[in-house]
């Protein structure tokens, strides 16, 4: 991995992302997903908020690899609750709660572990994420828990229609104000400047600071 590059691409997102904000400072979450440890350490050395994890067994060698040296785990994948237990100590805010069943394995194994409430702002069945409707009911039974919420995720259209990108974050921003929430984690390569107008704090970058994935795997979640 070429950190020469890596650190001018951070360089070019952090002015991207500091002209385009609309609401304070955003977070850079470093997507890793698909690269080797040295990626989460190269994100360490250079600065990034938070690294992001699509899958437990890839985070846990990770960052096993990579020992204390590292930012701030964020879970982004789908949740499962039979891997909860496992990345217990090793994810510091579990991004894409979107059940019932979730909040309680969270809050049975880390109590007052921090989180972001998914929501599913584009209606698509083969996406993650709450119905906005049930928003509500989820951010109150994790406080109640003893969660710590700190805003609500989401991800934009799968076909990537500027318009419905931009319905879609507006709509989650709008429903974390209603229900006080100061976090938006929002906006990946593809729709950034997009997400920065509509008011996400966080945007999760993969390709767009790392460059290609080397592993085949590819999911248009994180991209």
């Amino acid at each position: 991995m070429d950190e020469s590059a890596v650190a001018q691409r951070l360089a070019n997102l952090r002015r991207l992302v500091a002209a385009g904000a609309t609401r304070g400072p955003v977070a850079v979450c470093a997507v890793t997903k698909g690269f080797g440890p040295e990626a989460v350490t190269l994100a360490h050395r250079l600065g990034c908020d938070a690294i992001g994890e699509n899958y437990a067994q890839e985070a846990i060698t990770k960052i096993t690899a990579v020992g204390s040296a590292h930012p701030p785990v964020h879970f982004i994948g789908r949740l499962q609750s039979n891997k909860i237990r496992s990345l217990v100590g090793v994810v510091s805010v579990w991004q894409s709660v979107d059940r019932a069943s979730i909040v309680e394995e969270i809050a049975k194994r880390s109590a007052g572990a921090r989180i972001y409430v998914q929501v599913n702002a584009t209606g698509e069945s083969d996406k993650g994420g709450c119905e906005p409707r049930g928003v509500a009911g989820l951010v109150e039974q994790a406080q109640r828990s003893g969660l710590v919420v700190d805003g609500l995720m989401t991800v934009g259209p799968t076909d990537e229609d500027p318009q419905r990108t931009r319905d879609a974050f507006a709509s989650v921003r709008a429903l974390a104000d209603q229900l006080g929430l100061v976090g938006c984690s929002m906006g990946m390569s593809g729709d950034l400047e997009i997400a920065l107008a509509e008011g996400t704090t966080m945007v999760r970058l993969g390709t767009a600071l790392f460059g290609e994935r080397p592993s085949a795997t590819r999911n248009p979640e994180v991209i």
